[in-house]
């Protein structure tokens, strides 16, 4: 599976990959339907889901190499990313230590397919926001 295809698939269920995602390793930034956001990484022997406020995104310009301006813009691209003081909402994640006895960078090596049922497990263990039904009169 490549992220165009796991776009696709988030898609199908109301939900959006941002840009700056990796597939190798996989880091992922995800929009909600309520617009929080959620970023799923898989480094080392874990995997995790961090839940964060929309306002947490970001944008960082990327300097060109020389930056010049003689040659080159002084500025480079925007990259997407998460505030640098961005603090998550929530948090769920594997041990995979103790869930699959793995003792190296086992979560770092997971292709993108074979993370993605990880990903919807921890999404689907994430607080849902509680509603109350009211009368109208």
């Amino acid at each position: 599976m490549n992220l165009s295809a796991f776009a696709d698939l988030l898609a199908s269920r109301g939900l959006r990959l941002l840009p700056g995602a990796q597939a190798v390793p996989v880091d992922l930034l995800v929009q909600l339907p309520d617009a929080t956001i959620v970023r799923f990484t898989a480094r080392g022997r874990t995997l995790r889901l961090r839940q964060y406020a929309a306002e947490a995104l970001t944008t960082i310009t990327i300097p060109t190499e020389c930056g010049c301006g003689d040659h080159h813009p002084q500025a480079g691209p925007d990259r997407v990313t998460l505030s640098a003081y961005a603090v998550p909402l929530a948090e769920r994640l594997i041990d995979g230590e103790l869930v699959f006895g793995w003792t190296g960078h086992e979560a770092g090596l997971l292709r993108l397919a074979d993370a993605t049922p990880y990903f919807f497990d921890l999404l689907a263990a994430l607080p849902q926001e509680q509603r109350t039904l009211v009368g109208v009169a």
